[in-house]
């Protein structure tokens, strides 16, 4: 969200742009799920039935798909969403984050990662990343994988212009992930 921007708040809703997210009601979630069911963009949640109490209050918007656990969810997730990017948040949200920076490094999935940095949230998450690849511990090219930018409009021109980072650690037909539903053989599985 853009703050001191009451028009531009929500401009991912004026560019039609649909939100896949945790499914919750409350907080950030339940605010940014409001507000682009209000402006005419579907809405998926998805929600692990053990947060169903804790993370809906009340009427919830657009489409609310229940799954098993945390990694069904992620997996639904990936598999639904053309991008993915953090709004300042807990363990959760940095679990989420870390998971699928790390399949877009492993080839698991080749889409942009961001992260909404408002009022720099996230500096020292980024100096983290910074210093593993000073440290030798993450490739300079895998740090381009995330994106971050202060205001939302900012995010997203950085994910449109977004180019997947090409580490071959795996071609993504190889990895057996039937949640994703990548694996080789899968229309025959059923």
């Amino acid at each position: 969200m853009e703050e001191g921007n009451p028009r531009g708040k929500f401009r991912r809703v004026k560019r039609k742009i649909d939100l896949v997210y945790g499914g919750g009601s409350v907080g950030l979630m339940g605010l940014i799920s409001q507000k682009v069911y209000d402006g005419g963009c579907h809405v998926l949640g998805i929600i692990p039935r053990a947060l169903m109490p804790l993370e809906i209050s009340g009427q919830t918007v657009g489409e609310v798909r229940t799954v098993s656990d945390m990694h069904e969810r992620k997996a639904a997730m990936a598999r639904e969403a053309d991008a993915f990017i953090a709004l300042p948040g807990g363990y959760g949200t940095m679990e989420e984050l870390l998971e699928m920076i790390t399949w877009a490094q492993l080839g698991i999935h080749k889409k942009p990662v961001g992260l909404l940095n408002v009022d720099g949230y996230y500096n020292c998450l980024l100096a983290l990343f910074d210093n593993g690849v000073e440290e030798g511990f993450i490739k300079p090219g895998a740090r381009h994988i995330v994106l971050s930018a202060p205001t939302a409009k900012e995010l997203m021109i950085k994910m449109e212009l977004y180019t997947p980072f090409q580490e071959h650690v795996a071609s993504h037909e190889s990895w057996q992930m039937e949640q994703l539903g990548n694996y080789p053989g899968k229309e025959n599985a059923q």
